[in-house]
C-alpha cells in the first residue's frame, strides 16, 4: 500500500535545490546534493515524519543553505519541526545543523557521534544534544524511534523507525540496489552484514527503507547490502 503511494507522490524542488518527496502517508524523503572530490556531486537523503502538523526530520541536509530550504519548506506547509536526528557524523548527515540550531530546533545525536564530531574538528558537535543507544521522540500522536544496531559504514551509524507507516531511515548504512560500497573511510566492513541483518530481523515488515543515498525501496535494500559486503 505505501509502496503505490510512494510511486505517484510527486516530488517538489524547492528553488535552493532540495527535493522533498512523499513515500507514505506521514513519511518524506529530503534530497540535498553535496560535491565531493572521489564521488562527484552526490545526492545525500534524509527522512521526515509529520504527523498532527508535526515534523522529525532525521539527518540535516548537506549545508546550511540547503538546511534554510527545508526549513522554508516545512513552513511553508506548516509544519512545525520538532527536532532533527543525525544518523552519523559525516557532513551528509550533520551539514546544516547551524541552521537548525538558528531556528530554535534541537538537534540530537548518540555520544558517539558527538564524540567524533569532536575528534574531526567539526563545532557542531556544540549544538547537538547526546543520547545513548536509542531514542524515542513523539512525532503528534504517533511516535519516532532512533537505534543503534552497530558498526557499518561508521563506528556510530543509527537508523530510524516509524512503525505507522513501516518505514526505515537507514542512512549510510544501508545501500540502494545496485549502488557501489562508497566512501570506506570510517567504514568497520567487517561487522558490517552482522549489522545490516539485526536492522532486518528487528524491522521484519519494513515496506519503505530509504538509503543514505540513492533510490529508495523495500526490504530488498537490506539483503542487497548484506551481499554487496560479505
Amino acid at each position: 500500500m505505501h509502496v503505490c503511494f510512494a510511486q505517484t507522490a510527486p516530488a517538489d524542488t524547492s528553488a535552493n535545490g532540495i527535493i522533498v518527496q512523499q513515500l507514505a502517508p506521514h513519511v518524506y524523503e529530503h534530497i540535498s546534493f553535496m560535491s565531493t572530490k572521489d564521488f562527484g556531486k552526490v545526492d545525500c537523503n534524509g527522512m521526515i515524519v509529520v504527523t498532527d502538523n508535526e515534523a522529525v526530520i532525521f539527518d540535516t541536509p548537506a549545508d546550511n543553505k540547503s538546511a534554510e530550504a527545508l526549513i522554508d519548506y516545512s513552513n511553508k506547509h506548516h509544519w512545525k519541526i520538532k527536532a532533527v536526528i543525525a544518523t552519523h557524523f559525516h557532513d551528509d548527515c550533520v551539514g546544516g545543523v547551524e541552521a537548525f540550531s538558528q531556528h530554535q530546533v534541537p538537534c540530537y545525536a548518540t555520544n558517539a557521534t558527538i564524540e567524533l564530531l569532536k575528534t574531526a574538528g567539526n563545532k557542531n558537535y556544540k549544538l547537538i544534544q547526546g543520547f545513548n543507544d536509542s531514542l524515542i521522540l513523539s512525532v503528534g500522536n504517533e511516535k519516532v524511534y532512533a537505534r543503534y544496531f552497530g558498526e557499518g559504514h561508521t563506528k556510530d551509524n543509527i537508523v530510524a523507525w516509524f512503525p505507522e507507516d513501516k518505514a526505515v531511515f537507514g542512512g549510510c548504512l544501508i545501500k540502494a540496489v545496485g549502488a557501489t560500497k562508497g566512501y570506506l573511510g570510517d567504514a568497520n566492513t567487517d561487522d558490517w552484514p552482522a549489522t545490516v541483518r539485526k536492522v532486518s530481523q528487528h524491522y521484519p515488515t519494513a515496506a519503505i527503507v530509504i538509503p543514505g543515498h540513492g533510490k529508495w525501496g523495500g526490504a530488498e535494500l537490506f539483503d542487497y547490502t548484506v551481499k554487496l559486503f560479505e
